[in-house]
C-alpha cells in the first residue's frame, strides 16, 4: 500500500534551522512540564516558578544546576564526537560507574595519605577506567562488527552490578555499618568549591576547558574532520584512506575517558566517598544534550544548563510540592523525542502525493 505522502531531504536551508529543532524541542518541554504539574495538582504560576525560575533563584540552587551541568556538558562533548561519526556510545553511564570506581580506590587505599596529587592521580584513573570500559566495545565492533549501540548498552547493567558488588564487599566501609558505601574520602581527594554557600566545584572549570577543546578538536582538527567526513560520506571516507577501525576506537575511547572523569567528579565532589548510586542517570541524559545541542560544542553548552535546570526544578518540585521524581524522566523523553520530531521537518519536506484523478485532469 503506496502511502499518501513521500518525504523528501530539502535542497535548501534557512541559516536559522539549525535554531528550530533546539528551540521547539525546549518550548514543548516547557509545556509538557507545566501541564503535568497541573495534573499533579500544582497552580501553572507555582509550576513555572519551580521549573524554571527556581533552579536560578538562589546562590544555592544555581550553584546545583552548575554543579548537575558539569557531568553532563563533559559527557556529552565526549559523546557528541563519537556521534558525529555515526559511532553511537550508549554506554556513557557505565563508563562514568568504571571511572568512579578507578578514581575512587586512590582515596580507599590511601585514606590517611596527604598527598596534594591524588586528585590528579584520581582523575587519570578514572579516565583510564572509563576508556577500558568503552573499549570493550571497540574491540568487539571493530574485530566482529558487534553493534556498539547493544554492546554498550549492556554493558551498563554490568558495570551497575560490579558496583553493587564492590561497595557491599570489598571496597565497603568496616567502619560504615554494614552500609553498602566506601569509607569518606580524605580533603586532598576532594574537588574544591568554587564560592560559599554552594556545592559546585572545580570541575565545572575542566567542562568548561573541555567544551573549548572540543571546539578545537571537530572545527581545527584534521582528525576530527576525518570522523566527521566518515560520518556523513563513509564511501568517500574510505576512498579517501580514512581508517574506519581507527574511527571506532578513537570515539569510543574519547567517550569513555570523558564520562569516566565524570564519574571522578562525582564521588570527588558532591558524594565524597563511593556508593550504591553515584549518578541519577547523567550518563543517558548527557545523549539528549548532545542532540539538542546539535552535536556542536557550543550548542551543548548552552542544551546542559538547560538540563540541568530541568534536574534542579524536579527536585524543587519534589520537595516543596511532592511531584515525583520520574517526572524529570518524562521530561527528557519528550525533551528527545521532540527534537527528533523538529529534526525530521527541518532537514526533510514533506509533500501529498496528487491522485491519479488530479493528475489526470491537468
Amino acid at each position: 500500500m503506496r502511502l499518501p505522502w513521500t518525504v523528501e531531504a530539502r535542497a535548501q536551508r534557512s541559516p536559522f534551522a539549525p535554531l528550530v529543532a533546539p528551540l521547539a524541542a525546549v518550548t514543548a518541554t516547557i509545556l509538557a512540564g507545566l501541564l503535568l504539574f497541573t495534573l499533579l495538582g500544582v497552580p501553572v504560576t507555582t509550576a513555572f516558578y519551580q521549573l524554571l525560575v527556581a533552579p536560578v533563584s538562589t546562590t544555592f540552587n544555581i550553584g546545583e544546576v552548575l554543579l548537575k551541568a558539569t557531568p553532563l556538558l563533559l559527557i556529552a562533548q565526549g559523546l557528541a564526537i563519537g556521534f558525529r561519526a555515526k559511532i553511537w556510545n550508549i554506554g556513557a553511564e557505565g563508563q562514568l560507574i568504571l571511572g568512579a570506581i578507578g578514581g575512587s580506590l586512590l582515596p580507599i587505599w590511601f585514606n590517611d595519605s596527604q598527598n596534594p596529587m591524588m586528585l590528579v592521580g584520581m582523575a587519570l584513573a578514572g579516565s583510564c577506567f572509563g576508556m577500558g570500559w568503552a573499549a570493550i566495545a571497540a574491540w568487539l565492533r571493530s574485530r566482529f562488527n558487534a553493534n556498539e549501540i547493544l554492546v554498550t548498552l549492556m554493558l551498563n547493567s554490568i558495570a551497575l552490578q560490579l558496583l553493587y558488588y564492590l561497595v557491599a564487599g570489598p571496597l565497603r566501609d568496616p567502619f560504615g555499618f554494614n552500609f553498602p558505601q566506601s569509607a569518606l574520602f580524605p580533603d586532598v581527594a576532594m574537588l574544591p568549591t568554587l564560592f560559599g554557600g554552594a556545592r559546585v566545584n572545580a570541575g565545572l572549570f575542566v567542562a568548561l576547558a573541555a567544551t573549548v577543546a572540543a571546539w578545537f578538536f571537530v572545527e581545527r582538527s584534521m582528525t576530527g574532520y576525518r570522523l566527521q567526513v566518515g560520518g556523513v560520506a563513509p564511501e568517500a571516507a574510505r576512498y579517501a584512506g580514512f581508517s574506519e577501525k581507527r574511527a571506532i576506537w578513537l570515539s569510543l575511547l574519547i567517550g569513555g575517558a570523558a564520562a569516566g572523569l565524570a564519574g571522578v567528579f562525582e564521588v570527588a565532589g558532591p558524594l565524597g566517598q563511593l556508593q550504591r548510586v553515584v549518578s541519577p542517570g547523567y550518563g543517558f541524559a548527557a545523549i539528549i544534550v548532545a542532540f539538542l545541542g546539535g552535536l556542536n560544542p557550543i550548542g551543548i553548552l548552552f542544551a546542559a544548563l538547560f538540563m540541568a535546570v530541568i534536574y534542579v526544578g524536579g527536585d524543587i518540585a519534589q520537595a516543596s510540592a511532592g511531584v515525583p521524581y520520574a517526572v524529570i524522566g518524562i521530561l527528557q523523553g519528550v525533551l528527545l523525542v521532540t527534537y527528533i520530531a523538529a529534526r525530521l521537518f527541518v532537514d526533510y519536506r514533506v509533500r501529498w502525493r496528487r491522485s491519479a484523478a488530479r493528475v489526470a485532469a491537468h
